[in-house]
């Protein structure tokens, strides 16, 4: 069975994934009626052999290629030749899934040090030195 490879954990049966030919758009040469070198790729995650963890963090993505139904519809029309584009909408696929798969990285809660502090503190005291010069004399009004 053929297998699309996601990243070092993940791999995908062709079997899940639909791949059918359509007409492209746009304008064409002689040929451009008659053939149908446009691939519009389907891909159902919540029916796909992906582990539940997988299947939420897909989900979870904001992506306009990506339906309420949770399938995901990539249209690939970029080149004249239907292989070249099936390859293209595949490639697509598995860096869609590739950048929704990948381990968030956890934030390391940090504090400034007490020099940084320091120097924080005197830069705000000297700023407002500067700007007490700057104003109108105690007692005088226009």
């Amino acid at each position: 069975m053929q297998m699309l490879r996601i990243n070092d954990y993940t791999q995908i049966p062709m079997s899940e994934i639909e791949l059918t030919a359509v007409r492209a758009q746009g304008p064409g040469g002689q040929h451009v009626n008659k053939t149908n070198s446009a691939v519009h790729l389907r891909f159902d995650v919540r029916a796909s052999s992906l582990n539940d963890a997988a299947k939420q963090r897909i989900m979870a993505i904001s992506d306009h290629r990506l339906t309420e139904a949770g399938v995901i519809i990539i249209k690939s029309q970029s080149t004249s030749s239907q292989h070249r584009n099936k390859q293209a909408a595949l490639a697509r696929l598995t860096e869609m899934l590739a950048e929704a798969l990948k381990p968030v990285k956890r934030r390391r809660p940090t504090k400034p040090s007490k020099g940084a502090v320091k120097r924080r503190l005197k830069a705000k005291t000297l700023r407002g030195g500067v700007k007490k010069t700057r104003r109108r004399p105690s007692g005088q009004e226009d």
